[in-house]
């Protein structure tokens, strides 16, 4: 039976309410309206267009809040899903112990559900996506940082404190860039920003040989699809950004897949786009790392959902 939740993504610098319908193989949005986050200012100020662009949704759609079985929100933690409350997210500076579930439930009267946007993507990916059909799953995000959503024994699992699945914490290596305030994370050599990072220590190594990286040269910056355009164009400097991503990509993985034992690792967004590139070099440090009892029960594979994974995760949360 389909039912009508509303979803709210909160990210660093925009938001979205979505309009969707649950129930069926996969969730449909009716309705959207996206705003800028304003992070620099008052929490209170989000938490008002929130309620202004709900209620907007609800007259654009001939809707009231008794239509609306559940509010689902996905937002970057620390938080306590359980609580409700979002603690100190750092790209949200304000957002210190916010009692977001019991705001939202005392505006609306509905029921309220609250996870980080790791798990409420590795929701999303479990029940409409890459992971459908998975009993154990692991789900990175792979963007500007890297965390895990975890899906252990047909259940999303948080840990003890809502900490579980902060992967990008593990150290791979004593030295290289850094993520967590810790040099040679996984976060810091598989990410968006830790791409970028890398870029830069190996780009001013290579400019002061007289090497001018290809990706120097682009219109468009340096970021990580201007170094994958350059690798795929056979720039050394590139390749080896590329190369150093992906073994570690494969170092991490291994340890995942030896301690947990996951049918599937659905991997998203510079993982999903630069997929070819990076698992050339993963697959051979993973097949010689991890336990090959475990890997060989163990798909790796892109996420599904594409752009929509916020919009779809928050629905997914209210479904929860």
């Amino acid at each position: 039976m389909s039912k009508k939740v509303i979803g709210y993504d909160i990210g660093g610098t925009k938001c979205a309410v979505i309009l969707g319908e649950v129930g069926g193989k996969a969730p449909r949005i009716l309705d959207k309206l996206q705003f800028p986050t304003e992070a620099d200012k008052s929490h209170e100020i989000t938490l008002l267009n929130f309620k202004r662009f709900t209620e907007r949704i609800f007259g654009d759609n001939d809707l009231s809040p008794a239509d609306i079985d559940c509010i689902g929100i996905s937002c970057g933690g620390p938080l306590d899903s359980k609580r409700g409350v979002i603690l100190s997210p750092p790209n949200l500076p304000d957002w210190d112990g916010v009692p977001i579930a019991r705001h939202f439930r005392e505006v609306f009267g509905v029921p309220v559900k609250v996870q980080n946007d790791a798990n409420a993507c590795a929701l999303a990916e479990w029940k409409y996506g890459a992971g459908r059909g998975c009993d154990s799953m692991i789900f990175l995000t792979f963007g500007t940082g890297l965390g895990a959503g975890l899906i252990l024994n047909g259940r999303l699992y948080v840990g003890a404190s809502d900490m579980a699945g902060e992967v990008g914490h593990i150290r791979l290596e004593d030295d290289g860039p850094e993520a967590y305030g810790k040099k040679g994370s996984f976060e810091g050599f598989c990410s968006g920003a830790g791409i970028s990072r890398l870029t830069e220590i190996i780009a001013e190594r290579e400019i002061e040989k007289g090497n001018i990286p290809l990706f120097c040269t682009s219109e468009e910056g340096i970021n990580p699809k201007t170094v994958a355009e350059a690798a795929l164009k056979g720039d050394e400097t590139a390749i080896e950004i590329y190369k150093t991503c992906g073994e570690h990509l494969g170092k991490g993985l291994a340890i995942l897949i030896d301690i947990l034992n996951p049918e599937r690792i659905v991997i998203g967004s510079v993982f999903a786009r630069q997929r070819d590139l990076i698992w050339r070099y993963c697959e051979p440090v993973l097949r010689r790392e991890a336990l090959s009892y475990s890997l060989n029960v163990c798909e790796v594979v892109p996420a599904a959902l594409g752009e929509n994974v916020g919009d779809i995760a928050a629905l997914a949360v209210a479904d929860g």
